[in-house]
Parts: structure tokens; C-alpha cells; sequence
């Protein structure tokens, strides 16, 4: 990320769901970075913003880093059998 563009949070949560989000996003071609507490790695907790760890992008991209985030949080679960996907039809 090159440029002094403001940075902006789209995501926040524990540090490893972060890392899911930010590898989301840069599947998508968003640049983006982690910004977290220290503490939450060491302790491994996440209470009232002590061990949260945010997702920034470049101010430009929020909009569309919000709609790749949403789209991952709140899409309808596939069905799913033993086997895998259910077939429909």
C-alpha cells in the first residue's frame, strides 16, 4: 500500500478471524492490514478492546472491502450433506 492514504476499519475481532478477513480481501485484490492489541496474542483473549484486532484498508476501498466482508458474514450457509454441497433441482 503506497501513498499516505488514510486508513479506515472495516473489520474487528479476535486476531485469527482478522487474519481470515485480511486474506479475504487480499484475495479480492483490497490491500489491507492488521492493526491489534498485543496483549490478545499473548493472553489469547479478547475483552472490551483488549486483544481486538482490526482489519484497515485505504479509505478509497472501504466501501468495497465492506461488501466482501458482509458478503462472508452474512451469506446464506450452503446446504451441506456427508457428502459435501447438496445437489438442487
Amino acid at each position: 500500500m503506497g501513498g499516505k492514504s488514510k486508513l479506515v476499519s472495516v473489520y474487528s475481532g479476535n486476531y485469527l478471524q482478522a487474519q481470515i478477513v485480511k486474506g479475504r480481501l487480499e484475495s479480492e485484490g483490497v490491500p489491507s492490514l492488521l492493526r491489534y492489541e498485543g496483549a490478545g496474542l499473548v493472553y489469547g483473549v479478547t475483552v472490551d478492546g483488549l486483544g481486538e484486532a482490526r482489519v484497515m484498508v485505504p479509505e478509497a476501498l472501504a466501501e468495497e472491502a465492506k461488501a466482501i466482508v458482509a458478503d462472508q458474514e452474512y451469506g446464506e450457509p450452503e446446504d451441506m450433506t456427508e457428502d459435501g454441497p447438496a445437489e438442487q433441482g
